[in-house]
Formats: structure tokens, C-alpha cells, sequence
């Protein structure tokens, strides 16, 4: 079990990474929205221990405040 929480972040934390990478044309605000949405997407996962629906809605709280915070 420990192994597949483990691969889940690995995975997620290169997703966010090659993500981050397109955001060469994005303007300020897009950007903060898109980190945003991984950091909460990590968090979400973190508080639910994995669950699905808590890092979706990780992500679109954090995409929110990545918007809202954003220039």
C-alpha cells in the first residue's frame, strides 16, 4: 500500500512538473492558476490520504485562489 501512495506522488509531482513547462506562453495570471490547482492537488491528496474526490477539489480550491491571487 505504502509503495502505491508513493508512485502516486511521484507521478503527480512529474505531471506538475511537465505542466509548469508549458506555461511558457501563459500570461501571469494562468500561471498562478495552474500552480494553484497542482499545489492543491497535492494538498487535497495529502489531507485525504489519496482519495480522488479530495484531490480534485484540492485542485479546484487551489486553482480558485491561484486565480484570484494571480495579476
Amino acid at each position: 500500500m505504502k509503495s502505491i501512495h508513493t508512485l502516486t506522488f511521484s507521478l503527480l509531482g512529474a505531471s506538475l512538473l511537465l505542466g509548469l513547462g508549458g506555461c511558457a506562453g501563459m500570461s501571469s495570471q494562468d500561471k498562478s492558476t495552474a500552480i494553484g490547482a497542482g499545489i492543491g492537488a497535492v494538498g487535497g491528496a495529502v489531507l485525504t490520504n489519496g482519495s480522488a474526490i479530495g484531490t480534485v477539489g484540492g485542485a479546484a480550491v487551489g486553482g480558485v485562489i491561484g486565480h484570484e491571487v494571480g495579476d
